[in-house]
């Protein structure tokens, strides 16, 4: 119970200082998404600090589901990351995320990205015991206006 409390409260926190910036100009072929996290974030393999990065589609070809992050001038890729296909129902005019509550001391886990006006996104893979652990957690899906706060610190995306 008490760790439900605390997921709670982090949620909420990530959440309640949701801010919306400007709109910048986003080019449908890489799918560039420029995020700034105020505190660290989970993806597969490794926990990005808090800071600026770029979520891009890679051009691998055929296979379009391979996401690079970027930091934030895109001059080091951080991760190159086999995501697996993931639908919706309805498309949104804006960014979509969706993030699981870890406990209290370890990061959100980023689940789904989904670029703005697609119905097709990537969801992000995990190890079998992570995403064991990620099903009991609570998700959040937020839809952004190309901006997104998801940290208590503060933390923006944007798309360019």
């Amino acid at each position: 119970m008490n760790t439900r409390k605390v997921a709670g409260t982090i949620l909420g926190l990530l959440f309640a200082f949701a801010t919306f910036l400007p709109v910048a100009h986003a080019d449908l072929f890489d799918e560039a998404i420029k995020i700034t996290f105020g505190q660290a974030v989970e993806i597969p393999g490794q926990v990005l600090p808090a800071g600026t990065y770029w979520f891009v589609l890679a051009n691998h070809g055929s296979n379009q589901k391979v996401v690079q992050v970027f930091n934030a001038d895109r001059t080091k890729v951080y991760a190159t990351i086999v995501t697996a296909a993931r639908e919706r129902e309805n498309e949104a005019s804006n960014p979509t995320f969706t993030f699981a509550a870890r406990p209290a001391g370890e990061p959100v886990a980023v689940l789904t990205w989904f670029y703005p006006n697609l119905l097709d996104g990537h969801e992000f893979l995990y190890s079998t015991q992570v995403e064991k652990e990620l099903a009991q957690a609570k998700r959040e899906t937020v839809v952004v206006g190309r901006t997104l706060a998801i940290s208590t610190s503060h933390a923006t995306t944007s798309a360019d």
